[in-house]
């Protein structure tokens, strides 16, 4: 009987808490604040990752034919040519004209009614989506069949158009990236300190345990488990409104129609790596408690 009572005991022990509830003090709501902002950054460098990708795999195919010819009925028969031309050419896997009239009412914003005259020569286009592949090498043959067909031919890829949004995507993933590294790193700093104000706080009581018997790595258990369950519950919530607000901006760039933006998005591998964050957190801070504590009883010594 007296065995089971003092495994009971031993067992509380274990599992005792230092004083103080949870979310009672400072240490959740700030670490709730941190993950808010970390959950966000790393959404925001994945979503603009899938942008980037997004983009890259969708233009690096499609390319563009210009007839440039201001004779209209002369436009008309060489790009019908060029049409018949493109679609026996190897390499290319669908060659369709673009409707003039969808070509006027996108001009119409900058040319006005001049767009649709039929005075001013609008250059003829068609669309033109290459087979999977070294898009290059296809673009090169292509330039040196339209040019054995008439100088009046220009081919331009899209990916040369939207490169610079490219770039400025992958930069501002990159920033959102090393947003995420400050933020851990701060995460970590506030543990610390947090730790160490503990250690301080609690310092005749750790002076009675070690009379009692008890070792550092025992004492340092009762900081990293009452710092952990303060990260669990601070983690837990700064997540939940995170995903709340990643939600809400999905739907406001999904209503806006634009392709660029609507490919800012979050798939669900995404989603796990954000999941993945406060458990990454709980465990940073349970482990960078233990260390602070253990360094600080060692020196105590």
């Amino acid at each position: 009987m007296a065995t089971r009572v003092d495994r009971r005991a031993a067992a509380a022990a274990r599992h005792r808490l230092l004083p103080g509830g949870r979310l009672a003090g400072p240490m959740p709501w700030i670490i709730a604040i941190m993950m808010f902002l970390t959950v966000l950054a790393a959404a925001a460098a994945l979503g603009l990752g899938a942008a980037v990708r997004s983009m890259s795999a969708d233009l690096a195919g499609r390319a563009s034919v210009q007839v440039v010819e201001a004779d209209g009925q002369a436009r008309d028969l060489l790009a019908a040519r060029t049409l018949r031309a493109l679609r026996g050419a190897d390499g290319v896997r669908a060659a369709d004209p673009v409707d003039p009239a969808k070509l006027a009412d996108q001009l119409r914003p900058w040319l006005g009614d001049a767009a649709s005259s039929g005075d001013l020569p609008v250059p003829a286009l068609i669309d033109v989506m290459l087979t999977p592949g070294d898009a290059d090498a296809k673009l090169d043959r292509l330039r040196r069949l339209l040019g054995g067909l008439s100088p009046k031919l220009r081919i331009e890829p899209h990916a040369v158009f939207l490169l610079p949004l490219a770039g400025l995507l992958t930069a501002l993933g990159w920033l959102a990236a090393g947003i995420v590294l400050l933020m851990i790193l701060a995460t970590g700093a506030v543990v610390v300190l947090a730790a160490r104000g503990a250690h301080d706080s609690h310092r005749g009581t750790i002076d009675v345990l070690h009379l009692m018997g008890s070792t550092d790595v025992q004492i340092a258990r009762l900081f990293q488990r009452r710092i952990g369950l303060d990260a669990l519950m601070g983690g837990a919530l700064g997540f939940s409104f995170a995903a709340l607000v990643i939600l809400l901006i999905g739907l406001r760039l999904s209503a806006t129609g634009s392709d660029v933006v609507g490919a800012v998005s979050l798939d669900p591998r995404g989603w796990l790596l954000l999941a993945a964050l406060p458990i990454f957190g709980v465990i940073l801070a349970t482990l960078t408690a233990r260390w602070t504590v253990l360094r600080a009883l060692g020196r105590a010594l």
